[in-house]
């Protein structure tokens, strides 16, 4: 029981909002979306790339020093994948909280590969 609830704590230690995305968007952060390349093309943050969990611990598309914005559905995935981004020793690194639901909750723009 202490063992899950150390491990939520951590997965949502760096889960930020999607007004805190934007934040950290506007300041240079890369987009990282882990969905599958389907549900990726039907609509994604703007300027994502689309990388799988196992991918992005060794992808030179992360840009560390400006921040990394993780995206998967609903947050899930992401804070998974987000833990292993700090053990790799990406320390600025943020889960999207709710993922691209919340964001779309909240009106944020989207784009396709059309």
């Amino acid at each position: 029981v202490i063992f899950n609830d150390l491990r939520m704590k951590a997965q949502t230690l760096g889960s930020i909002t999607p007004a805190q995305a934007v934040a950290l968007i506007n300041d240079g952060a890369a987009v990282i979306d882990i969905r599958e390349s389907d549900a990726f093309s039907k609509g994604h943050l703007i300027d994502a790339k689309n990388l799988s969990p196992k991918e992005i611990a060794n992808s030179k598309k992360l840009n560390s020093r400006k921040g990394v914005l993780l995206v998967c559905e609903n947050g899930a995935k992401s804070s998974r994948a987000l833990l292993e981004l700090r053990k790799a020793g990406i320390e600025n690194a943020f889960s999207l909280k709710g993922g691209l639901v919340a964001w779309q909750q909240e009106n944020l723009p989207l784009e396709t590969n059309s």
